[in-house]
């Protein structure tokens, strides 16, 4: 995969896993508090890019480590 799709799909499957991660991981942490979207909004957005740049760079190996896994799986070296 080239890396402007590889971008794209970093970004766009980061944000919402990220999104999940934070609002239950904040909301554990926090309860409904008042401050609650503050502090949910900064959770989310300081580990976002994180999670976006580590997945553009661990995708093609994982992609790679998959196949090999399930090839292994299925009889085929």
């Amino acid at each position: 995969m080239n890396a402007k799709p590889r971008a794209i799909l970093a970004v766009l499957m980061t944000s919402v896993m990220v999104f999940m991660v934070t609002l239950i991981a904040t909301f554990l942490n926090l309860g409904l508090d008042p401050d609650f979207p503050r502090q949910w909004a900064k959770a989310y957005f300081v580990a976002w890019p994180v999670a976006a740049i580590t997945a553009f760079f661990v995708m093609p190996p994982a992609r790679h480590l998959t196949e090999r896994i399930v090839n292994l799986m299925d009889g085929r070296r």
